[in-house]
């Protein structure tokens, strides 16, 4: 049978906590991929319960208080929606052929590339009967991937009856365990860096190792933001006889959530590194991988398995996404951000969802809300913000703390604690109160403290309050997590609207002086290495000097690219122009 090419050639990247919590339910139908955050074992019951109901599924609530609860509490969620996706393909494929309309507007859905698409055209042409549009159906649909998340230093250990429980309890690993035991056969993607004690956890589960027939039913992708790691990574992988499937490369700085720049190197730079050396990859990759693989006495393929290699952080049209799959020949472009403003695929209530459509460049920065140090991409006007200043103002600060995903400081203890927590931030302004500041210094410190935010609650939220299941935390509001490339996009918009914006079968939903997707990533570069470097010159060190010099380097080799690439475009003079705004150094 002739091979058909991949239906979309987008995806929808995790976001947040519960933004993509049932994407897959809600798209899957159509081929769209997308991945859910399985972080939150809490939020998953929950949904799992709301979507048993409406679906007449079998569900079972898990005690807290048992240690195996949360993997199975994913597992059940993870099978049940493994159950719905089905249901509704099943569904959506009869609707083809019962119905023209469905049949039409489906066609419209596909890009024009589709093979998928052409025959179906073809065949409405030939006046194909109905049961030979049945069969070619059954063989050649398929629907999205339910791909899952795990944020790697998300580990955080656990305790039974006030006794430390083994490492494979610990947050992340039982996360592992609960999709890794589920009916799903997708991918597990693995970001916020490197955990060799978790990615040895993998080597317990047969799904990850290759079939007789060389397949995989589970798949390992790492979201990298450079091709050194992702070797490395890789082949730590490949050591252990498991293979990674697809590197999906993100912006550092010009993405959605939690921030991780770069050392100054562009995303084009890093996208152009690993189309170069992509056959090398694979081969060296399988090397290490067969050996591994026969000194455990698995199935061993006879032929190198595929890398895929896809890309997301800050494309924002038709002509951005089809550079980067002409350009760097990666398999997917990941939409993020837009799609929060779509209902029919991602989870967001209704005040946030007002919020996030009239937000404009002045109200998205990255903030120092995360409990994880790391800078956090956030927008002004959410509801948590309101509920945050009101309960500072009746001296009532922080988290209670229900959820510890984040609970990742020590306290004299040396128990877990989160620096969002209200006993966390009690302690440190307890602390400021004695140390006998001036106003404005203990005020600015004070700030420090209590500017942390609950991410476990404020990023879940948005998945009880759409659905309208009660809870108590709903109370503290929602916290959202959009890209910069929000600011362009100002209104609600519809599955096939987004769609076909994505593909380039209608005006741009953006503005003209929208900047380019490599532009306003540099942007922010530049603006981000002139602010350490400002930092760097009031407190001058060995450490930071390096760290500044190496990105003075990249950043500056990643513009000489952008220029050669875009000689001929009329967007080369804003490199330029960036270029000169960059501190020297």
């Amino acid at each position: 049978m002739t091979k058909i090419t991949p239906i979309h050639s987008f995806h929808i990247p995790v976001m947040g906590l519960a933004f993509t919590i049932d994407s897959p339910i809600k798209i899957a139908q159509y081929g769209i991929s997308s991945v859910v955050s399985i972080t939150d074992d809490i939020l998953i019951e929950n949904m799992n319960s709301f979507y048993s109901v409406k679906y007449n599924l079998p569900f079972k609530s898990y005690s807290t208080k048992d240690p195996e609860a949360r993997s199975t509490r994913i597992t059940s969620y993870l099978n049940n929606m493994d159950i719905i996706v089905k249901k509704k393909f099943h569904n959506f494929k009869v609707s083809l052929t019962e119905k023209k309309e469905a049949l039409d507007n489906y066609i419209n859905l596909l890009p024009d590339f589709s093979d998928v698409k052409k025959s179906l055209v073809k065949m409405i042409e030939e006046n194909t009967s109905k049961e030979v549009l049945q069969n070619w159906i059954q063989e050649n649909l398929s629907p999205g991937n339910i791909d899952v998340n795990i944020m790697t230093k998300l580990d955080n250990s656990r305790t039974h009856k006030k006794q430390p429980l083994p490492s494979h309890y610990n947050d992340a690993h039982t996360a592992l365990k609960g999709f890794a035991e589920s009916t799903l056969k997708s991918s597990i993607v693995l970001s916020a860096g490197i955990n060799p004690r978790l990615y040895s956890y993998f080597e317990q589960f047969e799904d990850f190792y290759p079939t007789k027939d060389g397949e995989l039913n589970k798949k390992i992708v790492l979201k990298v933001s450079d091709y050194r790691s992702a070797t490395i990574q890789g082949m730590f992988f490949a050591k252990k006889g498991l293979w990674v499937s697809e590197y999906r490369i993100e912006s550092g700085l010009n993405c959605g959530g939690h921030a991780f720049a770069t050392e100054g190197l562009l995303l084009g730079p890093i996208l152009n590194t690993f189309t170069e050396n992509k056959k090398d990859l694979i081969n060296r990759t399988f090397e290490v991988y067969k050996s591994a693989l026969e000194a455990k006495g698995k199935q061993v393929p006879e032929n190198p398995l595929d890398i895929e290699i896809t890309v997301q952080g800050g494309v924002g049209t038709s002509k951005e996404h089809q550079f980067l799959l002409d350009n760097y020949d990666v398999s997917s472009v990941g939409w993020g951000s837009p799609f929060l403003l779509v209902p029919e695929a991602t989870t967001v209530d209704k005040h946030t969802l007002e919020v996030l459509a009239k937000a404009k460049e002045k109200d998205l920065y990255l903030s120092n809300i995360s409990p994880l140090g790391v800078p956090f991409n956030s927008v002004k006007g959410v509801s948590n913000d309101a509920y945050k200043l009101s309960k500072i103002e009746n001296d009532n600060i922080g988290s209670h703390c229900p959820k510890k995903f984040l609970a990742l400081n020590r306290d004299s203890n040396g128990k877990s604690i989160c620096t969002a927590s209200q006993k966390y931030q009690s302690g440190e302004i307890k602390k400021l109160k004695d140390e006998n500041l001036s106003v404005e210094i203990y005020q600015q410190k004070f700030n420090k403290i209590t500017e942390k935010s609950c991410l476990c609650i404020g990023l879940a939220n948005a998945g009880l309050i759409d659905n309208n299941i009660e809870s108590k935390d709903t109370k503290s509001g929602v916290l959202v997590c959009p890209g910069p490339n929000i600011a362009y996009f100002d209104k609600i918009i519809s599955l096939k609207t987004m769609v076909q914006h994505i593909y380039g079968k209608m005006p741009n939903l953006t503005p003209g002086n929208r900047p380019n997707m490599f532009v306003k990533e540099l942007e922010m570069y530049v603006k981000y290495f002139n602010d350490k470097l400002d930092e760097f010159k009031v407190n001058p060190n060995k450490k930071d000097q390096k760290y500044l010099t190496s990105f003075y380097k990249n950043i500056n080799e990643g513009i000489s690219y952008y220029q050669d690439l875009f000689k001929e475009s009329n967007i080369v003079s804003s490199f330029s122009k960036l270029q000169k705004k960059l501190h020297s150094f």
